[in-house]
């Protein structure tokens, strides 16, 4: 039996006088992709970054295994949750091992490593399960955008949590490195049984590699469900306010210009 890993509670947020946010409720299962689509400004950011405790909620709770995550210690979520963001910088000269080592730091304290050899097999883990070995010794500042974003990807998973969050994993990258990307965080989901919950901008994609869609529009949730079960024409005309067509391939719905 699939249960809810996260739970949104009447949940509220402004910048100032700007209300993004308000009274959202919703909850994810565990054990699924989990995409969060809509236009830009939607608040789709705004939510993905309360989830992971990087912006306080104004009301309501974000719930983690029936916890609010308000109550968690950021070291005791980051062992539970891992995220990659849109943006991500590192210095010139640190190695790609290096960085995907910093994942372990919830697991050490005054950094020192309780368990070395843990962290050198979880690090080893990652890096084999992203394809980077190979570039271990590189600089990341020399690879390219793919390969930079499969060493973010394989730091989240140093962490060794069931939950990974991933902020438009895909952009800026050209095709072939997108549909790579893609079918890792597939094949996370379905081979390690990871629960994933991303940000994409490309509706195909979305409703390709999601099991569920969460649609949003001026910061309410107007639709959530399986791809095949809510994509309609009238939706995307209300998300994305353009006019498309529905066709089915290999039993998912895909999106084509009238």
């Amino acid at each position: 039996m699939v249960s809810d890993i996260f739970t949104v509670k009447n949940l509220s947020f402004a910048y100032g006088k700007h209300q993004v946010l308000q009274g959202l409720d919703f909850s994810l299962r565990e054990g699924e992709i989990t995409t969060l689509i809509g236009a830009n400004g939607c608040g789709k950011s705004t939510l993905f970054n309360l989830m992971t405790k990087n912006l306080k909620p104004d009301q309501g709770e974000i719930q983690f295994r029936g916890q609010d995550i308000a109550h968690l210690r950021l070291k005791d979520f980051a062992k539970e949750v891992a995220i990659v963001h849109q943006y991500n910088t590192a210095p010139p000269d640190l190695t790609v091992e290096k960085l995907v080592g910093y994942g372990r730091t919830p697991y050490h304290t005054l950094g020192l490593s309780g368990d070395p050899q843990q962290d050198e097999e979880k690090i080893r883990w990652a890096l084999e399960i992203t394809q980077t070995v190979k570039h271990k010794d590189k600089p990341v500042a020399e690879l390219s955008g793919g390969q930079k974003q499969r060493v973010w990807i394989a730091m989240a998973l140093a962490q060794d949590t069931k939950v990974l969050f991933l902020d438009e994993p895909t952009t800026y990258l050209d095709v072939r490195y997108q549909l790579q990307i893609l079918k890792l965080i597939q094949k996370l989901n379905r081979e390690y049984g990871i629960t994933i919950v991303m940000v994409l901008h490309d509706i195909n994609q979305s409703l390709y590699y999601s099991d569920e869609i969460v649609a949003m529009k001026g910061g309410k949730i107007i639709a959530q469900g399986v791809p095949e079960g809510i994509l309609t024409g009238e939706l995307v005309k209300e998300v994305y306010d353009v006019d498309l067509t529905i066709q089915s391939v290999d039993g998912k719905p895909f999106v084509i210009p009238v």
